[in-house]
């Protein structure tokens, strides 16, 4: 477990996993040890945070479910986010990563707060670089990755919607 100086970020486990396609919050929760959002878990938290099937989590959990933590409030013990990477860095180094906070916590830096340590981390861990996409239109996601360093590294296309692309590279001091 890591933690910052509010929150505690706990490793996502394939138990977890399971628990979440089940849809099964009191599992969620004792796994956690903390509450769960009333939104979470669910179906779009599925789609949204697992690219993959549970099978191939179940066959890989080192790759698919490297760096990916929960984001804690300790003093309230619940869960107000995720942060995910969609697997370990490929052959060049890079990973992607997502993030997301449940609607009551927004707007008090928590993604920012949890976004810049597990990327430390992931640094740590042998990461070259870093990209996560965002829509044009979401101005608190940006936000997020420009404090955390991200550059605007281009834009990307997906469903009709035009996604900006953000990247950071590994420095030698991280």
């Amino acid at each position: 477990m890591r933690r910052t100086e509010r929150l505690e970020l706990v490793p996502i486990t394939v138990e977890m996993v399971e628990a979440i396609f089940r849809d099964d919050r009191r599992a969620c929760e004792q796994l956690a040890q903390a509450s769960m959002p009333s939104a979470w878990p669910g179906k779009s938290l599925v789609e949204q945070a697992f690219s993959t099937s549970l099978e191939a989590i179940r066959a890989e959990p080192e790759r698919l479910l490297w760096g990916d933590h929960l984001i804690l409030d300790p003093k309230e013990k619940r869960v107000v986010g995720s942060v995910v990477f969609h697997g370990r860095p490929d052959e060049g180094g890079c990973t992607e990563v997502g993030y997301g906070i449940e609607r009551t916590s927004q707007g008090h830096g928590y993604a920012t707060e949890a976004l810049a340590s597990v990327m430390d981390w992931a640094f740590e861990a042998g990461a070259g670089c870093i990209f996560a996409v965002t829509p044009t239109w979401h101005t608190a996601s940006i936000r997020v990755l420009e404090k955390c360093g991200f550059a605007r590294a281009g834009t990307r296309d997906h469903d009709f919607v035009e996604l900006l692309l953000f990247e950071r590279r590994a420095t030698s001091g991280t």
